[in-house]
Formats: structure tokens, sequence, C-alpha cells
């Protein structure tokens, strides 16, 4: 059973969500609270497991006050609840939960409860495990999170980037050179200007004529020279029953 603490300055809001939340047997307790300072207080006098959060809000707004609450030892949960589709990517930086759009319907905000019940009772549960980082998308006007070992591979698309999953691709207003550098650690190597792939879901890498492509599922990468000793480098780094060198 979920304790959670509904946070908006706009009362009739709070009041619509705070109700929706209450007829959700999932959920044990709900407390609110008109501002980020108010919360904060809220959360001095007792433990809650989430937090719906509204971003704009005046004096300490919400993004702000989730940035407070991650220096927390053990920090709520956060889905984050806006009129506005514009801070998604702010909300992947922050590891949200989830990310509804206001007026908040039934069935996605019983989503967003699940989610939260999955990630509160994941073992070493954190807000979201760095192994299982996501990042925002928007599909048909929702917005979604796609885990990032989904990805087999990431297209630039000048300022934004495409992501390539099993189920589909979607474009995210992310730089492919700011995913490079948060993914780096996580086996996403460069492979190209425009490529970015994920080495865990490389199948076959070939080499002809001096030219290096990858293949990731049913799509072939072109290498860049450019490119090609950082991929030979790895690699060799790796055993040679993970990956190796085809054709």
């Amino acid at each position: 059973m979920l304790r959670v603490l509904v946070v908006d300055d706009e009362q009739p809001a709070l009041d619509e969500l705070s109700w929706l939340l209450r007829q959700d047997e999932r959920v044990a307790a709900v407390r609110t609270a008109s501002d980020g300072a108010e919360a904060l207080r809220t959360l001095e006098e007792e433990q809650v497991d989430a937090l719906f959060l509204d971003i704009r809000m005046p004096g300490l707004d919400g993004l702000d006050l989730a940035r407070v609450l991650a220096r927390f030892r053990s920090p709520p949960l956060i889905v984050f609840v806006t009129a506005h589709e514009d801070y998604a990517v702010d909300a992947f930086d922050l590891n949200a939960v989830d990310y509804l759009l206001k007026p908040v319907r039934e069935q996605r905000l019983s989503e967003a409860i699940r989610r939260v019940v999955q990630a509160r009772d994941a073992p070493g549960a954190t807000p979201v495990p760095v192994s299982e980082e996501t990042i925002a998308v928007e599909l048909a006007g929702v917005t979604r999170f796609v885990a990032r070992s989904e990805v087999r591979w990431v297209e630039a698309h000048g300022d934004y980037a495409r992501l390539h999953t099993p189920t589909g691709n979607h474009l995210v207003r992310v730089p492919l050179t700011a995913l490079e550098e948060r993914w780096r650690d996580a086996g996403f190597l460069r492979i190209h200007r425009s490529t970015l792939v994920a080495l865990a879901h490389v199948d076959e890498v070939r080499a002809h004529s001096g030219r290096w492509s990858v293949k990731v599922g049913p799509d072939v990468l072109h290498v860049s020279r450019r490119h090609s000793r950082d991929l030979r480098d790895v690699l060799l780094r790796r055993s040679p029953t993970e990956a190796g060198p085809q054709g």
C-alpha cells in the first residue's frame, strides 16, 4: 500500500488528483501540499513512498523540489503531473518514474501507480536504477518512458535523436552528443558522426576492404573510418566469445 503526497498550487487540480488517488486500492494514504515549502515540511513529519508533483508553482517549483529530494538518503519516487509537455527531458534527467499530462485520465494514473509500486518493490529499489535509466518519449500525445536497455542504437537528427528499439523508434529532444556522454559507461559507442550503438545489442561486426560495419538486429550500420579504431579497441578489450569481426 502506497503513501503519497500530492503537491499542486491550484486547489481544484489538487483536490481532483487527491480524489482519484484515493479511489485506487493500492493507495493507503494521501497527503496534500500547496507548494514546495509545505511539501518539505510534510516530509519532515512523515515518510511517503511517492510524490505526485506539479511543475509550475510559485517559489520552489516542482523541478527544484525534485532536485532537493534527490539529496535525501531515501528519496521518495517522483511522478510529475503537469499541463506542459516541455519538461519531459528535465523529468528524464531527474529520474522521474512517470510524467502525466493534465487533465489526468484514470487509466493513465493507474499505470503511473503501477510503475511506482514496481519501482518501490524492486530489489534494492531506487527511484530509477542506473542500470535501467529511462528517457521520456512522446507517443500520440502521451509521454512514455523507454528503458535505456531497450535502445539498440541511436541516430542523430540535428538537435534531436531517434532511439531505435525492438518495438519501434522514438524521436526525442536530446542531442546525440549528450546521449553519447551520458551513456558511454553503459556500453554505448559512437561509430559514426550520426550513429551511437549499444555494444550489447551488436550481433555481428564485419570488415570488408578496410571498411567496417555492425549488424544490430535487422539493421546494418556503417562505421566511419574515424571511429573504426575506437570500435576495434573496444572489441580487443572484450572476450572473443562476446564479439569479433566477421567477413
